[in-house]
């Protein structure tokens, strides 16, 4: 059969029973670990205080550093303050883009920036084209991870500094198999991982950051057969430097098991 026995993990919740019987009809050796929890809007309250603030004209810079990160806060702030609020908003700032998956965003939104970070598009290119800017009152958009040193470098260039985390789902209340698959993953024990949402990859590392393996765990992800659902769970790997070999022909949970599968299979290669 495709998978040919191979390990297979992924992180599906809601219906991960259901895609551990496709995984098994196509040969594979199946570990789902379930990666998060659907969370009440209250847990957006540090969201809506960044729009309040922003739209109140609070903040002189909004630095975005991921795409999906980008959009999510778009998505969030419209369902309290209209759908074209954070737009709105944002052309009365200065908006740094950490590199074009931001700048994409932005342009969904036909919103300019006042720059863009060139390649690599790592936070100190971020910090190369704010060099010399009047800007102090900054905030920046963080999605799955802080990263302390770019702000603690914006903070010392004298800005007042407000990191802003987007949130979507929740971690499961048991992370007991996802952290079991970040130390599989860690471990070299994974033939092909299988991604059906951007948070997912966002929590394996969290947890794996926690346990103290996330570098191991995304290393381990690297070498796998990774397979995406579609190109906003592939832009959220990508920001972790994962980069998936697959995307199926339509974003549905039943192909992406059956076509990583047969592209993984020797008839397949």
């Amino acid at each position: 059969m495709p998978f040919d026995g191979k390990r297979v993990v992924a992180f599906e919740s809601r219906r991960a029973q259901e895609m551990a019987e496709l995984i098994r009809k196509q040969g594979g050796e199946a570990f789902v670990a379930p990666s998060m929890r659907e969370v009440p809007m209250a847990e957006d309250a540090e969201v809506y205080r960044f729009g309040e603030q922003l739209m109140a004209g609070g903040f002189d810079c909004v630095v975005l550093m991921t795409g999906v990160g980008t959009r999510q806060l778009n998505r969030v702030l419209a369902a309290r303050f209209g759908e074209n609020a954070f737009a709105e908003a944002l052309r009365n700032v200065a908006v740094i883009a950490r590199g074009p998956k931001p700048m994409a965003a932005l342009r969904e939104m036909n919103v300019p920036a006042a720059a863009v970070a060139p390649e690599p598009n790592t936070w100190r290119e971020v910090l190369g084209v704010m060099e010399g800017r009047a800007e102090k009152r900054i905030a920046v958009q963080e999605y799955g991870r802080s990263n302390e040193e770019l702000l603690t470098e914006l903070r010392a260039r004298g800005a007042e500094v407000t990191p802003v985390r987007v949130y979507e789902y929740a971690l499961p209340v048991e992370t007991g198999p996802l952290r079991e698959a970040a130390r599989r993953l860690s471990a070299g024990e994974v033939d092909v991982a299988l991604f059906t949402t951007a948070t997912q990859i966002v929590h394996l590392a969290q947890v794996a950051r926690q346990a103290g393996m996330e570098e191991s765990t995304l290393a381990g992800l690297r070498k796998c057969f990774v397979a995406s659902i579609g190109p906003t769970t592939t832009e959220a790997l990508e920001e972790f430097g994962v980069k998936p070999k697959l995307e199926p022909s339509h974003p549905k949970m039943g192909l992406l098991v059956m076509e990583a599968a047969q592209a993984i299979s020797p008839a397949g290669r």
